[in-house]
Parts: C-alpha cells; sequence; structure tokens
C-alpha cells in the first residue's frame, strides 16, 4: 500500500505503536515528542499524548537543519 504523507494527518495512519520512537530522557511520562523515518526519507512527529492527533512530516533537509540547529544550541532558550 503507498501512502501520500502530508501534514496534519492522523499519525496512527503512518504507523503502529512501535514503529515511533522517542527520547529516553522523556522517561514514559507520557509528554514528549515522537519520531518515525518514512519510507520515502520523510520524518514524521507527533505528541505522544495524542497518539491518534495530526502528525507534522518534514523533509529529509527539514530534519537535517532542525537537528543541526538543536545540536549548537541555537533552541536552548526554549529549554524550561
Amino acid at each position: 500500500m503507498v501512502v501520500d504523507y502530508f501534514n496534519g494527518m492522523p499519525a496512527d495512519v503512518i504507523g503502529v505503536q512501535e514503529s515511533w520512537q522517542k527520547a529516553q530522557a522523556s522517561q514514559g511520562n507520557g509528554a514528549c515528542l515522537e519520531v518515525r523515518k518514512l519510507g520515502d526519507g520523510q520524518v514524521a512527529l507527533r505528541n505522544s499524548r495524542f497518539p491518534s492527533g495530526p502528525a507534522l512530516v518534514l523533509t529529509a533537509r527539514e530534519i537535517e537543519a532542525f537537528l543541526s540547529g538543536a545540536k549548537n544550541g541555537e533552541f536552548d532558550h526554549l529549554a524550561i
């Protein structure tokens, strides 16, 4: 089955629970961002509190740019 991924699509349509990954730092408290690499190179993100809710779908270049910025501390001001 070929799926056309798009922003806002239900995350549970993208994959089963086991196919999503979250940071070990979340410690299972239900308040984390989960990610899943898609077959076409894109990356889907979802809120763990709403596993069937809308997913944000990013291109490989978009996720690479974000991760680079995070590694460089560009978003540190957002941390509590």
